[in-house]
């Protein structure tokens, strides 16, 4: 028997090994395409020749595979093999695909922790990577010396999906901030400026930015869209920037989006109030989240 299975090499799941490694854990590696457990085994790792072996190798599995379907895929077959046995999760997956695999888990008498890693693999070993985790409060308060080898590590409740809706909710915010730089780097290429230099003005104006966060969050959990002090919407209409964006010959689906928002809630009446209020736009879309709880329910370290 060895501490710990890992299913899934690629990069993360190879980092993840490691760094068990290095903190003196005895670990079976197991990946659907062998060659890739060679260097951990030269490291020390025991190869696995089969899920089922790598499951049944140690008390703990964390499956780091490709996505949910792969999951499904890999540990269906072994799942009577689990029984007893506590299963990490760190495949990305929503918010309802790791309800579904708690549910799973369940079933088959196996203890279920779902993880959401905000890190890249070079993070791993380090406190500058951050990894949630939700379901079963037991089995992370059992492995949280394990996990914390890897990074800064939170459980943020015993909703299996809770970590993943933390996790990609962070990952949204991520994505479209770069989406808008690479639009405007679009925009301005038009008068020669390149990518590098536009970056070097943007990066340090977003970081200022940033630090208005927290006034947005207050409002936004107050509900209350007409404190004084913020900018209007009707000051904060976009079309402008869509205009000039289209005079470049830029597509402007970028900042459309948020004129989208924006329009919204000015042709409801709204105009007069706070920016924050695209809030109340975006919730609209999916009345399922109306019922939400201000403020959301607070996580445990």
């Amino acid at each position: 028997m060895t501490d710990v299975s890992v299913l899934g090499l690629g990069a993360m799941g190879s980092a993840l090994a490691t760094a068990l490694l290095g903190a003196g854990r005895s670990v079976t590696v197991w990946n659907r395409t062998p060659d890739r457990a060679a260097e951990l085994v030269t490291r020390g790792a025991r190869g696995a020749g089969s899920a089922r072996e790598a499951v049944t190798a140690s008390p703990v599995v964390i499956a780091c595979l490709l996505k949910y379907a792969s999951v499904r895929d890999t540990l269906g077959p072994v799942a009577d093999d689990l029984r007893g046995r506590t299963l990490v999760n760190v495949t990305t997956t929503t918010p309802n695909e790791s309800r579904q695999l708690a549910a799973w888990a369940a079933e088959f008498g196996v203890s279920y922790l779902d993880g959401a890693i905000m890190a890249v693999p070079a993070m791993i070993g380090s406190r500058e990577g951050q990894i949630f985790y939700s379901g079963s409060r037991k089995a992370y308060d059992a492995l949280l010396s394990t996990l914390d080898i890897w990074a800064t590590s939170e459980f943020h409740g015993e909703d299996a999906g809770r970590a993943s809706l933390v996790d990609l909710a962070m990952l949204s915010g991520m994505y479209q901030m770069f989406a808008g730089f690479i639009h405007g780097a679009a925009m301005v290429a038009a008068m020669g400026m390149s990518a590098s230099e536009f970056a070097a003005r943007q990066a340090p104006f977003l970081s200022a930015m940033t630090q208005g966060l927290g006034g947005y969050a207050e409002v936004v959990d107050g509900g209350d869209y007409t404190v004084p002090g913020q900018q209007s919407l009707d000051f904060s209409d976009l079309s402008h920037l869509v205009r000039a964006s289209e005079e470049q010959g830029v597509d402007p689906a970028p900042i459309a989006a948020v004129q989208a928002l924006i329009s919204r809630q000015i042709d409801a009446g709204h105009g007069s109030e706070g920016f924050a209020r695209i809030y109340e736009s975006l919730r609209a879309a999916h009345p399922a989240t109306r019922s939400a709880i201000r403020p959301q329910e607070g996580t445990a370290a």
